[in-house]
């Protein structure tokens, strides 16, 4: 009988020597750096697309460093997400050590019988999620940010943290979920309604949705000046044929703008189709006034079909009649919007070999191309 009281007491000391240190939990400590943290990786996450807008870095090092920003935003809200849960009361700190010390021999023994049974079933995605953040993949980060918001769907943060991610991961209507969820549960913010309806965007290959428009206009509300949420805004006017309208909106979109900015050549590209002035014989120049009025009664379906049969046009005359460097650039930056990635790398491939032995429409080729985050090798 002495044995097992000596026993007893071993088990209890040992277990007050665990949770002694414990209850001086530093996790609110933790959750500041934690949360600097996130918010230094989300703003890599955008200079990362502005610097692949403006040719900096190529598509390759761009989906890399996204990647990894990726796994450490995760893991950075994984620690925010740990911090937030310290702060227990020492009355029920107390209480919790208490039970701890009472229980501990009885599910110890309970945990072994249970852990020992052959019939147990192995649980190898639930051991390798709950595995420090440091060692897991970004595929497993994501999978363990979805779990924790399954459990908690009004973590407005965890959505806000995982929707770039899903972006970045080429899932853009994920990404417009995860930020609708997050304004709906924060309220909203310009710039995740402006990444919401870009994600739409993207989602429709290119083409401005309702959803999408009702989010951008929000932004503006929000942030007149903004100038990415009026450059999609602009671009829906002209697919939905409202011409005047959409030169207005190019123009004053356009005034006191900073020429090397990434997105002037192709609001002015925009403005020279809308108004007539691309190269002539250039099948994207623009519709006719019976086809701007008739896509104006079009479905969004249609608009999209009429949009890739222009594509289609200007593709094949380049192949067999050949065209302008300034043709060929259109026809690649058309194949992007549509989200033909592969066909704009080919159409790239063509116009470089065309143009192999022009130096000075070669470099525009290959400059266009750089700013689409095309690779010319």
């Amino acid at each position: 009988m002495v044995f097992w009281i000596l026993i007893a007491l071993l088990t209890g000391a040992a277990t007050l020597s665990v949770l002694i240190p414990l209850s001086r939990s530093r996790r609110g400590q933790e959750a500041a750096p934690a949360r600097a943290d996130e918010a230094v990786y989300r703003e890599q996450l955008a200079a990362i697309d502005k610097e692949l807008e403006r040719g900096l870095i190529d598509a390759e090092a761009a989906e890399a460093a996204r990647t990894e920003i990726a796994r450490r935003l995760l893991a950075a809200h994984d620690r925010v997400g740990a911090a937030s849960q310290g702060g227990v009361r020492t009355g029920r700190l107390k209480l919790a050590q208490g039970l701890t010390l009472l229980s501990l021999p009885v599910l110890a023994f309970g945990l072994y019988i249970a852990l020992g049974s052959p019939g147990l079933p192995d649980q190898p995605l639930l051991s390798r999620l709950n595995a420090p953040a440091e060692e897991q993949s970004v595929d497993l980060l994501v999978a363990r940010v979805e779990r924790h918001l399954a459990e908690n769907p009004e973590d407005g943060q965890g959505w806000a943290v995982i929707a770039p991610v899903y972006m970045s991961l080429g899932q853009p209507q994920a990404s417009a979920k995860a930020y609708s969820n997050a304004i709906r549960i924060l309220g909203p913010r310009q710039a995740w309604l402006t990444d919401m309806g870009e994600a739409l965007t993207i989602a429709n290959q290119g083409l401005v949705t309702a959803e999408a428009r009702a989010a951008f206009e929000q932004a503006v509300a929000l942030e007149p000046s903004a100038v990415k949420p009026r450059f999609f805004l602009a671009l829906a006017l002209g697919q939905e044929g409202r011409k005047e309208e959409a030169i207005a909106a190019w123009q004053a979109l356009l005034q006191g703008a900073d020429e090397t900015a990434a997105w002037v050549g192709a609001a002015r590209q925009e403005m020279a189709r809308l108004t007539g002035e691309a190269p002539a014989g250039d099948t994207l120049s623009g519709p006719s006034q019976e086809e701007v009025a008739a896509a104006g009664e079009m479905t969004a379906e249609d608009r999209q079909a009429m949009i890739s049969n222009m594509v289609a046009g200007l593709a094949e005359r380049l192949s067999t009649e050949g065209g302008s460097a300034e043709e060929w650039n259109r026809l690649i930056r058309a194949y992007m919007v549509l989200g033909k990635k592969q066909d704009a790398e080919q159409a790239l491939a063509a116009a470089l070999s065309a143009y192999a032995d022009k130096p000075e429409d070669l470099s525009m080729i290959k400059d266009a191309a750089s700013k689409l985050g095309l690779s010319d090798g």
